[in-house]
């Protein structure tokens, strides 16, 4: 039974956590047979936008003036990039820079993360190009010499990228070494298990399905519980000079 008006989903002034109770669904401009859950955009401010999108088979992404970063949660879509066809199952990700021409097709019923920004380009650095991989074949490294806690880069360690996109796994009982307070903003899906995050002053219960987006500098930290590992796929922009980076 719905506990009537009761909800973990809390909106704060430098953090957001969306659960999945209160997802509202929408169609964006040009998707087909689909539904976006807008998880943040710049309506709160963020200087990206990132949404799931939920694909029927033969469902397709629409078009976007920005870069856009896609990782398959679940199902099977083909990404198409000048001509050429990549089907990406689960894990599989692409990132697609500003003005690629593209399609995004669901070729059976499909949960996707996107993640949308404008390219902030460096004068006498090259903008990066198109590709496919998949979360499976990236090498894992420990986060502060802590095994317990492997992070994978999905991104090439490259300054033409001005975001980064990695995946995060805790083994339980695993947490960060430190609260910790930054420049970057983040925007955060829950893949599997769950923990509990600070944000700000408050602390969280987190679980698979939820979204969390951190505004700079917002205090955060987080520690799995439970006993399976907790992942998430957590978004950062990156590479860039503050003086570049607008904000509202």
């Amino acid at each position: 039974m719905h506990k009537l008006g009761d909800t973990r989903s809390s909106l704060q002034r430098d953090h957001l956590l969306l659960t999945p109770d209160t997802f509202v669904r929408t169609v964006l401009p040009g998707m087909k047979r689909g539904a976006a859950i807008v998880h943040i955009g710049a309506a709160l401010g963020a200087a990206f936008t990132e949404y799931t999108a939920e694909l029927d088979k033969g469902g397709e992404l629409g078009d976007t003036t920005g870069q856009r970063f896609v990782f398959v949660n679940d199902g099977v879509v083909t990404v198409e990039i000048d001509g050429k066809r990549n089907a990406l199952g689960a894990r599989g990700y692409a990132y697609l820079p500003c003005a690629t021409a593209h399609r995004v097709i669901a070729s059976e019923a499909s949960r996707v993360i996107v993640i949308e920004k404008p390219y902030l380009a460096i004068d006498g650095v090259t903008a990066p190009r198109a590709f496919v991989s998949n979360e499976d074949s990236v090498s894992s490294h420990p986060l502060d010499d802590d095994p317990s806690l492997q992070v994978k880069s999905l991104l090439p360690d490259d300054v033409g990228f001005d975001f980064a996109v990695n995946t995060m796994v805790y083994q339980p009982g695993a947490a960060l070494s430190r609260v910790e307070m930054h420049v970057m903003e983040h925007g955060l899906v829950m893949l599997e298990g769950g923990g509990i995050y600070r944000l700000g002053d408050r602390w969280y219960p987190v679980t698979a399905g939820d979204f969390i987006w951190m505004a700079p500098w917002c205090p955060q930290w987080f520690g799995a519980i439970g006993k399976t590992p907790a992942k998430y796929l957590i978004y950062k922009d990156w590479n860039r000079h503050p003086l570049g980076t607008p904000r509202k």
